[in-house]
């Protein structure tokens, strides 16, 4: 019972520390620094070393805690592996990532091997037990972080061949170094136990390979029970946590049991067992989209906890002491990462200018190598916590690092695209407004205000009056001849909304169809026998009477959709993306990996609409109709390609709220 109680103090005062934690870390982010350095700091600081809130049996004791974390990120990691999303690439990426691979494990296995004796922990140690801990630095030496490249191609909106190559990389070397880091936790077993390298050897370690191979596949299979059932959400997090706190109990079992029973030890790592039944689970099954909310649920909690544990495990005396091998070992990693980066891009026959700088995209590093230390930090007490402090000082400096030099390299290929920044125009982004009453300028602010550039004729002079503190461009209304229209700048905009007379506006309607080629033709109908006038331009025509009585009739026998396409729920809108990236061509709706609160409407392909369904196949040139979070909705704009943020007045769908032949009748 005692020991009960000893567990729930321990726990109830590490959650207080978390939750302090958490704060730290968002501190960290607003001076640009890795959120997971917060947590870091933060577990360091409250650890046995400096104010002691955390001890040295309490982070025994919280073990579990590590367990259920380190099963997460190995979810994480296979889940990111998602081969439709890699195809198009799939040669640059295969050599850029075994070119990595190969030399960063290379270099950094013969650097700890090398500095062996100015290493405290190493001193005296045979040659085996030096050569096993070398191997095993040299794996997670390989990793890298996602998240952090994510992240980072989210607030620089980077495109292009480069972006996908580095993200792709980054995803494969993250799966490939848990492969590696599993067949050298074998060998370094061997060497540490004694355990000869003969035939039997080689045949345990292809047997410890197919257990991991089922092992992954039953679980993936328990990830696909949980999440098909009927439970509630909070009910299969707690699943899928348990699941993979059961995979590492059940192989530690067995690896104890065959030490104490034979004269060989089976060791299944379980980090590949999870992320193998993550990996079958995204590709083989329609459950991915669920799947990967349910780790975007869990994530922030885990994260916390897990790295805030870490920094508390930390032994700060020992990392005094190595803090110049740390240094040393990131610019070995570095060399490394050049190195493998260069030669694989240049026999994949990428371009000079990227392979000189693709070394650059591939520094940071997280949750992988920072769960892999922390596992050998717990499966070899004598020399383990030593390691793992070696090992995540290390990651620490490259994730402190990585960002800025990714960055960099983005802007270097010119595949960056920050928001502050318009100097490419997109036809799609510009409208000319022909009208200056009150509807008009409204209308101008609101497409002002999601970044449209707009310009609005007015007829008389008397009407500037009302436009005097506008921030649109607004100029005298021009006549309605080819070449008046063509000097007023109507060919080159990507939308026209015009609110004169029916005539007026068939006009220049009729022009902009037959010679300019506008995208969104948008009309203010005054009569409803026009209608089928302007329909045959391709126009979409709004008469306000009709539309407020549908508006209203919607509002009351569907109000959230339409609160939805008025832009009247926070933080939501809904856009048009063209498809431009070649990864999704071909690719159906339901293989997206769309976030869970986006929904493509529709898509409109040679100038139909087609109403989307879940095996609708999507083509280059595509435009796709989506309502979602804005946040959401950035994501899709670097997955898909260009953004037309044509908000409610313009696309087609929208036509359900104007005039049509229900509406007439």
């Amino acid at each position: 019972m005692a020991a009960y109680q000893n567990l729930f103090i321990f726990v109830a005062g590490f959650t207080l520390i978390a939750l302090a934690s958490k704060q730290i870390g968002e501190l960290f982010a607003r001076f640009k620094l890795p959120l997971i350095s917060g947590f870091l700091f933060t577990g360091m600081v409250a650890g046995p070393f400096i104010f002691g809130f955390i001890s040295v049996e309490a982070t025994e004791r919280l073990r579990f805690v590590d367990e259920l974390s380190l099963a997460f990120i190995a979810f994480v990691a296979g889940s990111e592996l998602y081969l439709k999303e890699l195809r198009s690439r799939f040669k640059s990426i295969n050599l850029v990532s075994t070119g990595i691979v190969v030399s960063t494990f290379i270099l950094g296995s013969l650097a700890v091997f090398v500095l062996a004796d100015f290493i405290p922990f190493m001193r005296g140690l045979p040659v085996a037990s030096r050569i096993a801990i070398a191997i095993i630095a040299g794996a997670i030496l390989v990793a890298r972080s996602p998240s952090s490249a994510v992240a980072i191609i989210k607030e620089l909106r980077a495109k292009g061949p480069f972006t996908q190559t580095a993200m792709g990389v980054t995803v494969v070397t993250d799966v490939l170094v848990i492969i590696l880091f599993s067949v050298n936790s074998s060998i370094a077993d061997a060497l540490l136990t004694g355990l000869r390298f003969n035939l039997t050897f080689i045949i345990l370690l292809f047997a410890e390979l197919i257990a991991a191979l089922a092992g992954g596949y039953v679980v993936g299979r328990i990830l696909q029970r949980i999440l098909s059932s009927r439970i509630n959400h909070i009910a299969k997090i707690v699943g899928i946590l348990l699941t993979g706190y059961a995979v590492f109990a059940a192989f530690a079992w067995i690896r104890h049991f065959t030490h104490a029973r034979l004269p060989f030890e089976v060791f299944v790592e379980p980090l590949l067992v999870c992320m193998i039944g993550s990996f079958w689970l995204i590709n083989a099954t329609a459950l991915r989209d669920e799947f990967l909310k349910t780790l975007r649920d869990i994530g922030p909690p885990i994260y916390i906890a897990f790295f805030t544990l870490t920094g508390a495990s930390l032994t700060l005396d020992i990392l005094a002491d190595i803090w110049p091998i740390t240094l040393l070992l990131v610019v070995v990693r570095l060399v490394g990462i050049f190195i493998g980066s260069f030669t694989g891009g240049v026999l994949a026959g990428e371009p000079m200018i990227d392979n000189k700088v693709s070394w650059m995209a591939y520094i940071t590093q997280a949750g992988v190598g920072l769960g892999l230390a922390k596992e050998v930090g717990g499966a070899f007490p004598t020399w383990g916590p030593a390691f793992a402090t070696l090992i995540i000082s290390t990651i620490v400096v490259n994730q402190i690092i990585g960002p800025a030099f990714f960055k960099w390299a983005l802007v270097w290929v010119k595949e960056a695209r920050p928001r502050a920044k318009k100097s490419e125009p997109d036809q799609i982004h510009s409208a000319i407004i022909f009208g200056s009453d009150s509807q008009s300028l409204a209308l101008a602010r609101q497409l002002r205000a999601h970044d449209w550039e707009v310009k609005v004729a007015y007829r008389q002079t008397g009407e500037m009056k009302n436009m005097a503190n506008s921030y649109f461009d607004v100029q005298p209304m021009p006549g309605f001849s080819l070449n008046e229209l063509q000097a007023f700048g109507v060919g080159e905009a990507g939308a026209l909304v015009v609110m004169l007379s029916d005539e007026e506006n068939y006009r220049i309607c009729e022009l902009a169809y037959e010679h300019f080629e506008t995208d969104n033709l948008v009309v203010r109908l005054n009569d409803l026998a026009n209608y089928d006038r302007f329909r045959e331009l391709g126009a979409f025509t709004v008469r306000p009477s009709t539309a407020i009585i549908s508006l209203l009739d919607h509002f009351v026998r569907a109000p959230s959709s339409v609160s939805l396409l008025l832009g009247m729920e926070e933080n939501h809108d809904i856009i048009d993306l063209e498809i431009r990236n070649p990864n999704l061509a071909g690719m159906a709706v339901r293989d997206l990996r769309l976030p869970a609160d986006v929904l493509i409407l529709s898509a409109r392909r040679a100038g139909h609409i087609i109403i989307t369904h879940g095996y609708t196949e999507l083509q280059i040139g595509d435009w796709v109709t989506v309502v979602g979070s804005l946040e959401s909705l950035g994501e899709l704009e670097l997955r898909f390609g260009e953004y037309s943020p044509s908000h409610h007045t313009t696309h087609p769908l929208r036509h359900e709220l104007t005039i049509g032949k229900d509406a007439a009748g």
